[in-house]
């Protein structure tokens, strides 16, 4: 009895030594396939002429891709999503209704927007939700005062912080040249923009039906880099934003079975034109690694009909 024992220990101990080889080759080549993805994502970054942080995040296990991070940057409308944020929760907590009607009025709009400003005095009445459509698709600047009026600018910053979005701040209305020049820039870092919409996607910022109304609206149409960057049909969750030197852009990518966050911000740029070309690059980049990641084993393997 005893020496039949002591025979299986050996075996066991073979057994339980090839299941650790085997996850541990399985980590080996995932890890070399995140280090080619972040030697290219470094190589977009430092090959700028001027300068890029982002912040991509496996949200299915939790992988990351960071780069300046922490860094403070200009958001330019990507301020926007926090303002949509106290738009929903005010709505969710009763405090106004979407369907809640305001006449637009020539003095609350901006030189430039795409819509609004065009319409005359007092001859048109939309509601809250709509004025959120024009601030997320067009990017009307108008529609976005308006919210902000609405909501409270000091609303939206408390909510931030309460998400723990320390360093994002909405210090001034969309198109106050004076308010910028006084260096009342909206800001946030890579990381915090995508914290947020983490947060949204798994429903720790706002109810069910809220989260579903939220991420809706970003998922429209629109002419954003990520739209530009990635192939037609995939589901994009983004709101982008572009300041005389500043491109940005920040959302969620719904791969099926493998969904990722991403928030690409630049600054100081020399080139907008090529500011705009390496976030496509970026999102391109991270968006080929997760859908290969969607489609292959854990050992890199793509099984087909092929």
């Amino acid at each position: 009895m005893v020496s039949k024992r002591l025979a299986a220990i050996p075996l066991a101990i073979l057994v339980v030594c090839f299941a650790r080889g085997q996850g541990g080759t399985q980590s080996s080549l995932q890890s070399n396939l995140h280090a080619k993805l972040e030697a290219g994502l470094l190589r977009e970054a430092e090959g700028l002429d001027g300068v890029m942080g982002y912040f991509i995040q496996d949200l299915a296990t939790g992988e990351t891709f960071e780069h300046n991070a922490e860094l403070v940057f200009p958001t330019a409308s990507t301020i926007k999503l926090t303002v949509l944020l106290e738009l929903m929760r005010q709505d969710q907590e009763g405090k106004l209704s979407l369907d809640e009607k305001h006449t637009v009025r020539r003095n609350e709009t901006a030189a430039g927007d795409p819509i609004l400003y065009m319409l005359g005095d007092g001859t048109v009445t939309m509601t809250l939700a709509d004025l959120a459509t024009f601030m997320v698709v067009l990017s009307d600047n108008s529609a976005t005062n308006i919210l902000i009026e609405r909501v409270g600018m000091a609303n939206v910053n408390s909510r931030a912080g309460s998400l723990g979005l320390n360093q994002t701040h909405l210090r001034r209305k969309m198109m106050d040249l004076e308010a910028a020049r006084q260096g009342n820039e909206n800001v946030s870092t890579p990381r915090e923009l995508s914290g947020l919409l983490a947060k949204l996607r798994a429903g720790k910022a706002l109810d069910p039906a809220h989260t579903k109304k939220y991420l809706a609206l970003l998922a429209l149409p629109k002419d954003s880099l990520f739209n530009k960057a990635l192939p037609s049909g995939t589901v994009i969750e983004d709101k982008p934003g572009a300041l005389e030197g500043v491109r940005c852009d920040a959302g969620i990518i719904e791969i099926p079975g493998r969904p990722f966050v991403i928030t690409v911000m630049t600054t100081y740029l020399g080139d907008e034109n090529q500011g705009e070309r390496a976030i496509e690059s970026v999102a391109r980049k991270a968006y080929e690694h997760f859908t290969r990641l969607s489609r292959a084993s854990s050992y890199g393997r793509v099984i087909s009909e092929k």
